[in-house]
């Protein structure tokens, strides 16, 4: 019987939660050229680790973030999740992992600019279906514990660089986050913001969390318990995993829930969409009336031909369906052939002679 999304992660207590078995990944660019990233990468972190996964550019280190979180998939290898061969998993339980089972930190924040904090910390439970009161209640509370109780309400340009970040990590915990994936989280603040984010991520992992931090900053990487350093997308160098260490408590989620459309998820799309369309009302307003525009072009060319139609069509009847009219040939007729042809009395006779020819 194969696993349920639901029960994968319980059953990684004395095993390692990811495990990588000669993992490769292969880009091919432009002109058919083959880019190894990864080549035969292996590798085991425990539930409750904190790694820190470091390497210069190029060294394959965002490309394995990417294959650990479920947003890309190895060319060879196997990658196994809490005991499940991800390569096995179909496509709602890869999106179920990603968006319950993970948390993302981007070194960017990619906050939504018209929400919100706790707008933007909630958007991840509106995709697992929970409630406008059960999501709420969860982004204040956590946002509250990230020293952010005074800023539920503002919008990330009113926010510094570090707080930005608290915001980020918030929504990351927002389903659970299992596994907390950071990638360069303090390349974009000021080191006082650095050092907090970092305390942060620690108390995370201390709570039970898997965090997983990508950097190219070793003395960023000196947070971590266990550091992995890659070269040429092969691990060069392992500090080496602390399986007795391993914690598994994190707050229970609700991963068997199923976050299927409802009018309550109606109403949040078209919540969403009504505040994307108000963020940038000049270009709302030109769009509208371009469309207006566009429409009513092709209503009234399509009035003038069926007017145009009509107009025929009365022309041809005003002849009368039993009409037919002979001429004789003449300069500038068609067919013309240069010699007059005129009519006289006798073709009158003749034509009347003709069977369905009256008077």
């Amino acid at each position: 019987m194969n696993q349920t999304p639901g029960r994968m992660i319980a059953a990684a207590q004395a095993e390692p939660l990811l495990s990588l078995r000669d993992v490769t990944k292969i880009f091919v660019t432009g002109g058919d050229v083959e880019v190894h990233a990864l080549r035969g990468l292996s590798l085991d972190i425990y539930p409750g680790e904190f790694v820190a996964i470091m390497g210069q550019s190029g060294s394959g280190k965002t490309t394995l973030m990417n294959l650990l979180g479920c947003l890309d998939k190895p060319s060879s290898g196997h990658y196994v999740f809490a005991g499940q061969d991800v390569a096995k998993l179909q496509r709602d339980d890869l999106a179920w992992l990603r968006r319950e089972g993970f948390g993302f930190v981007f070194q960017s924040y990619n906050l939504i600019g018209t929400a919100t904090a706790t707008e933007n910390v909630e958007i991840p439970a509106i995709y697992a279906g929970f409630s406008p009161a059960e999501r709420h209640a969860r982004a204040k509370a956590l946002l509250t514990s990230l020293g952010l109780a005074d800023r539920l309400t503002h919008r990330p340009n009113q926010l510094s660089g570090g707080q930005q970040q608290r915001v980020s990590i918030a929504r990351a915990l927002m389903n659970g986050g299992k596994v907390i994936l950071a990638d360069e989280p303090t390349g974009a603040l000021d080191s006082k913001s650095g050092e907090d984010v970092m305390a942060l991520l620690k108390d995370l992992a201390a709570q039970g969390h898997t965090v997983i931090l990508i950097t190219h900053d070793r003395n960023v990487a000196a947070h971590a318990r266990r550091v992995i350093e890659l070269r040429d997308g092969l691990v060069v160098s392992d500090s080496g995993p602390d399986p007795s260490r391993a914690r598994f408590d994190v707050p229970a989620i609700r991963p068997d829930k199923a976050a299927g459309w409802s009018f309550g998820s109606l109403q949040e799309a078209t919540r969403m969409a009504a505040r994307a369309l108000r963020a940038n009302i000049f270009r709302t307003v030109l769009t509208l009336l371009g469309i207006i525009i566009g429409v009513g072009s092709v209503v009234a060319m399509m009035a003038i031909g069926e007017g145009a139609k009509q107009a025929v069509i009365q022309q041809i009847g005003s002849m009368g369906t039993n009409l037919l009219v002979v001429r004789p040939s003449f300069r500038n007729m068609r067919g013309y052939n240069g010699a007059i042809a005129s009519l006289v009395p006798a073709d009158a006779d003749a034509l009347a002679k003709l069977p369905n020819v009256g008077e």
